[in-house]
Formats: structure tokens, C-alpha cells, sequence
């Protein structure tokens, strides 16, 4: 399969920052529809972005999608993706903030100021480093993050699960145990975690292994090792669940 865009993928705790480009003359191919557990904000650095949700079309320079909702995607040019996660303190707050009226918005320039501009200038200059590309998907964090009211606080149960579960990726890991180590019933840890993450706990947990696994891939990896290490059975389970989330072939991104 051939590359359909190639960039830099950036991680930290909670988020990453996919900074993509095409090829030269090829415009980036509209993804499946697909959804993940993550806020998702979509920066236009050159040319522009368009999503499709289940009932309507939005198409701009800065385009925010809310945690586990069915959209597809195409842009031209230089394009910078944010996903942060929804069950942290930011990912919640952002949720709260910009989601009122809608799954997908369009995000004022004013709520933004230069990030884009500085990250394409960030990117494009290979003197600069990844640390300094993370620094500014911070900023970039901080500013989504700082226009709503604050979230309620985390259950610590539900945030010490998560820490302990992210240790085991590669394991077979059960709710039963998981439940074991925070000292609740099976039954009680479902409802819990449903209800303070808004996932089942098997889909938050391949979230968790794509996450790994795409850090893994990034890090040069190739997509065997980079399943084997995030609890995957193989290259093609891994694959096939990247497209379900992300609308594309994992194959297809080469990353640097």
C-alpha cells in the first residue's frame, strides 16, 4: 500500500499531536467514517479542512470533533491533528467548553491567536525538535481547555484503574482483577468506569493499546512489533482496528 501522507506524531501525557502532509501532488484521500474516545481538533496549517458527521458538513481552518462521534475526513495541504483525551482533566474541560451546540464545531481564530501559524513554522524548520513541537501542542491544549467551566473531579478509583491497566497493556487484563486492585466488585468497576469515562471498559482498553501502538509505530517500529508491544495478536488485528478508529490504513502514514 502505497504512503498517503507522511509527518511527525508526538506524544505526552494524555494527548498527541499528528502533524501530516501529503505527498506532492496528491491530496490527502477522505477517510472511512470512523470515531474514537478523544477530543479531536483539527488545525488547517496550509489549505483546508472538511468533516462529515452523521448529519452535517463543516469545513474551515480549525475544526473541534467531540469524544465518540462518527465523522470522516479530508483536507488539503499541511494539517495539524490534536487528540486529547476525554476521561483527563483538560480532555473534560474542553468537552465542556465546546461541544454545547453540536459533536462537530468551527473554532473561532480568536480562541486560538498564532498557534497555527507557529506550529507550521515549528514544523517546517528542522532546527526545531520534537520537544519544542510538544510545548506548543501544550499551549495549544491549555487554550482549547481554558474557556469552560471546570470539569467535575475524576473518581481516583477509575484514575488509579487507569495507571494500573496502562502498566499492562501487553497482558491479558480483566475487569475482575481490575476491579481487584481498586478494591470494587466486577459489577460495581463497570458502572463506574462507564459512567466516569463513557466507555465500556474493553473499548477504553483497546483505546489504550491503538494509543501505544501508534506511539510504538511512530517510534519506528514496524507494525508487527508495534502490535505484539500494545497487546495486539497480530500485525492485521492492529490494522484492522486503526482504520476503525482513525478512517485509514495504519500502513499508509509515514511518520518521521
Amino acid at each position: 500500500m502505497g504512503t498517503k501522507a507522511h509527518g511527525r506524531i508526538l506524544f505526552w501525557e494524555g494527548a498527541s499531536l499528528w502533524i501530516l502532509s501529503a505527498p506532492p501532488g496528491i491530496q490527502f484521500p477522505r477517510t472511512d467514517f470512523h470515531s474514537h474516545h478523544a477530543v479531536q481538533v483539527t488545525l488547517a496549517l496550509t489549505g483546508r479542512v472538511q468533516f462529515d458527521g452523521e448529519a452535517e458538513r463543516i469545513g474551515g481552518g480549525a475544526i473541534a470533533i467531540a469524544p465518540d462521534s462518527p465523522h470522516a475526513f479530508q483536507a488539503t495541504g499541511l494539517t495539524a491533528h490534536l487528540f486529547v483525551a476525554s476521561d483527563g482533566q483538560a480532555g473534560r474541560e474542553i468537552v465542556r467548553g465546546l461541544f454545547a451546540k453540536g459533536p462537530m464545531v468551527s473554532l473561532p481564530p480568536r480562541l486560538l491567536g498564532d498557534l497555527s501559524v507557529r506550529l507550521k513554522s515549528t514544523f517546517e524548520d528542522r532546527r526545531h525538535t520534537d520537544d519544542d513541537l510538544r510545548a506548543l501542542g501544550r499551549e495549544l491544549v491549555t487554550a482549547l481547555a481554558g474557556g469552560g467551566a471546570p470539569a467535575a473531579a475524576p473518581d481516583p478509583r477509575i484514575e488509579k484503574l487507569i495507571g494500573w491497566v496502562t502498566a499492562r497493556l501487553d497482558d491479558r487484563v480483566s475487569l475482575a482483577a481490575a476491579g481487584a486492585f481498586v478494591g470494587l466488585s466486577p459489577g460495581r468497576t463497570r458502572h463506574l468506569f462507564v459512567q466516569q469515562t463513557g466507555l465500556p471498559f474493553r473499548t477504553y482498553l483497546l483505546w489504550l493499546r491503538l494509543v501505544r501502538a501508534v506511539e510504538t509505530y511512530a517510534g519506528g517500529a514496524s507494525l508487527t512489533e508495534a502490535a505484539h508491544g500494545a497487546g495486539f495478536s497480530d500485525s492485521a488485528h492492529l490494522s484492522r482496528t486503526f482504520r476503525r478508529m482513525f478512517g485509514i490504513a495504519a500502513a499508509s502514514l509515514r511518520v518521521s
